[in-house]
């Protein structure tokens, strides 16, 4: 009995990648070369099944469908027709694997490109093709992955663009990194913000991001994968710096903005290795803002605060200590005690005018001996630099003299060292010394600040009170039930005010000049 002739035919079309679907024509060319060819053989094409995945994996989902539709049908009634080999595999191994499975799903393969067939010669051609398919295949990763290295060993990025940065055409670089804003702008003061000590954890910082509207979130609700600070952390990439252990690259700057300054990151990596902190509660919230700045009078223990309802349905804020040994463990304090005294305590901090003036003057002088430092530290840093340099030299050609292995590898590790450093001061070195404010609008700020701590506490939202605790007390603030708050840790500002005015106290004014400036070195 004669086989019926085919009469019906699928078409399989792949690109390598999503990328070549977007900005290619591939699958289209393909398509429209397979149509003719089955125009020509007047078949009749009742599907079409494109991929956009590598030719070295077996499994696709489109192939996968392809061989499903085929076994709906009598076998060897479809052809199955593709625009090259290279289209059908890129891998000796799949391509045999797929030619076994389309014979037995009922499949007939054909291509205009080459004529396919069962005896031992048209199998060795076939083969031979897959075989160079593959070598280009190969070939094309090796090209590819040494033209990255060589772009990474000269300073620029060339994997995917992480948070933060974009990818942008330039005349002179290529596709350089660019920050990507407001993004960027978050990050950096993440990085900030966990390298000062802002925020006490990595769950902290992730709080912080994930109540930036415009940072991008990856689970329902508007959270982030804990994964995802962590990878923020760990990124050089952030202060300027680009490096890839497994190429053997080695730290080294890179042509793209930095977000933070290496020093930044090196405090980031040193906090991340710390012993870690329990985490700022979640529910330190505008009802209670000194929950976690208050401690027990008796344990030194933080207190704990929340609602109390009453008998009438009234509800009352209260304050009680969670320590379980302690003698005033679970004995409530009216929140209205605690703010009252805290209030006082901020109110009695501010000093008089002409001890503010003082001060401002005092630390306008420190603002100018420190830009002063500024430039004597960048001489002293170019000088480092240069000595470490002629070191660098010197072992460089003691390496070059040397055949025993293990100095080899000493010698090495300390020229390794030696960079290292060396980027570390060209670091500093490039940073810009000038702040984002104006000193104006610095010393305004902080005049404000220092006159009436109680008057911008109030005012602020709960982050900024939260700054301004840290900013005015080394300690938390002890609390005892019966006798109130404690004389406070005051900051080192606010402790020479006190200073200051308990010894102007203790000295008659009368018969004494009034203190000029000139006394104080202005």
């Amino acid at each position: 009995m004669s086989q019926k002739p085919i009469t019906k035919a699928v078409i399989y079309c792949r690109v390598s990648g999503a990328k070549q679907v977007r900005e290619g024509d591939g699958l289209s060319s393909q398509e429209n070369r397979c149509r003719e060819y089955a125009t020509y053989k007047d078949y009749d094409v009742v599907e079409v099944f494109k991929d956009d995945m590598s030719g070295k994996f077996e499994r696709r989902p489109a192939m996968d469908r392809m061989l499903a539709f085929l076994r709906l049908h009598p076998k060897d009634s479809v052809a199955v027709i593709i625009d090259d080999i290279s289209r059908f595999a890129r891998n000796v191994q799949a391509h045999i694997a797929l030619r076994e499975t389309l014979s037995d799903a009922g499949g007939i393969l054909e291509s205009p490109s080459i004529e396919f067939g069962e005896d031992s010669d048209s199998r060795l051609v076939e083969h031979m093709l897959a075989s160079v398919a593959q070598h280009q295949r190969e070939k094309n990763a090796e090209q590819t992955s040494n033209r990255m290295k060589g772009r990474m060993m000269n300073g620029y990025a060339v994997f995917a663009a992480p948070i933060g940065y974009t990818y942008k055409k330039t005349g002179s670089h290529g596709k350089l990194l660019t920050r990507d804003e407001p993004v960027a702008s978050i990050i950096a003061e993440g990085l900030e913000g966990y390298a000062n000590g802002r925020f006490s954890s990595q769950a902290e910082l992730r709080r912080f991001f994930e109540s930036q509207a415009d940072f991008p979130k990856d689970l329902p609700g508007g959270k982030i994968r804990q994964q995802k600070v962590s990878d923020i952390l760990n990124r050089v990439i952030y202060a300027g710096y680009v490096e890839h252990e497994p190429w053997g690259i080695t730290r080294r700057k890179g042509y793209h903005e930095a977000l933070v300054s290496l020093e930044v990151f090196e405090k980031v990596q040193a906090r991340k290795n710390e012993t870690a902190v329990a985490p700022k509660r979640k529910d330190i919230n505008e009802d209670f803002p000194l929950r976690g700045a208050v401690v027990c009078g008796c344990c030194d223990r933080p207190m704990t605060a929340c609602w109390s309802k009453s008998a009438t349905g009234k509800r009352y804020p209260y304050f009680w200590c969670q320590t379980r040994d302690c003698t005033e463990y679970r004995k409530s304090i009216r929140g209205e005690k605690i703010d009252a005294g805290f209030e006082e305590i901020m109110r009695g901090m501010a000093p008089s005018r002409n001890l503010l003036d003082l001060a401002m003057a005092m630390l306008k002088n420190a603002w100018q001996q420190r830009i002063d430092q500024a430039v004597n530290a960048k001489s002293s840093l170019k000088r480092q630099i240069t000595e470490l340099e002629k070191q660098q030299d010197t072992l460089i050609e003691r390496l070059v003299e040397t055949s025993n292995p293990k100095v080899l590898a000493a010698f090495e590790g300390k020229i390794a060292k030696l960079e290292e450093d060396k980027l570390r001061l060209n670091d500093k070195l490039a940073q810009n010394q000038e702040p984002k404010a104006t000193k104006g609008e610095i010393f305004e700020l902080l005049k404000g600040f220092l006159s009436n701590p109680w008057n911008l506490y109030e005012k602020s939202p709960l982050n900024t009170r939260k700054t301004i605790l840290k900013a005015a007390f080394k300690a938390p603030l002890a609390y005892d039930r019966k006798t109130g708050f404690r004389t406070p840790q005051a900051s080192v500002i606010f402790e020479f005010f006190a200073d200051f005015s308990s010894k102007c106290e203790m000295v008659r004014a009368v018969g004494l000049e009034p203190t000029r400036p000139r006394a104080f070195g202005f």
